[in-house]
């Protein structure tokens, strides 16, 4: 009767560890998932963007303090289309909202780029960005300028 007993309880032991040890292995492998970083892509960017823009042009002819606003549609499939007005120095420099056209790449850890080409003639923008809050928000800073933008999703 004692065998039979020790038998059991080894077993419960055996079955008890078990558990314990899959509980152990399936935790630690969805805290890594959960510590894993962003999981981007260009379908992260899916929608409309209000932006604001501001910062100094440094050199050239158009040097100067430039405020702006745009509203930017990502595609979710790395092409974009943009309405923006700005002021540099206070003062408008077109007349109206300008049409951009562009593309855009996101990095699986949220990180990016996008090329804007303005319909005015004015040069193409290189931007670095950020994807933030679960593609909600969007940071960004021009290529050789110390211009910058936040961008809050609209829908």
């Amino acid at each position: 009767m004692n065998i039979r007993k020790l038998r059991s309880t080894a077993t419960v032991g055996a079955v008890t560890t078990l558990i314990i040890a899959a509980g152990a292995l399936s935790w630690d492998s969805s805290a890594r998932a959960q510590a894993a970083p962003g999981h981007c892509s260009d379908q992260t960017l899916n929608g409309s963007y209000a932006f604001e823009i501001d910062g100094q042009v440094l050199s050239g002819p158009f040097a100067g303090v430039l405020r702006a606003v745009a509203m930017t549609q990502f595609d979710g499939h790395g092409d974009l289309d943009q309405v923006d007005f700005a002021t540099l120095n206070g003062i408008p420099r077109w007349t109206g909202w300008r049409s951009v056209i562009g593309t855009y790449q996101v990095n699986a850890d949220c990180t990016g780029e996008a090329v804007l080409n303005p319909s005015d003639g004015s040069p193409s923008l290189h931007l670095f960005l950020v994807v933030a809050n679960h593609g909600q928000e969007i940071k960004t800073v021009v290529a050789g300028n110390a211009t910058g933008s936040r961008g809050t999703r609209v829908n």
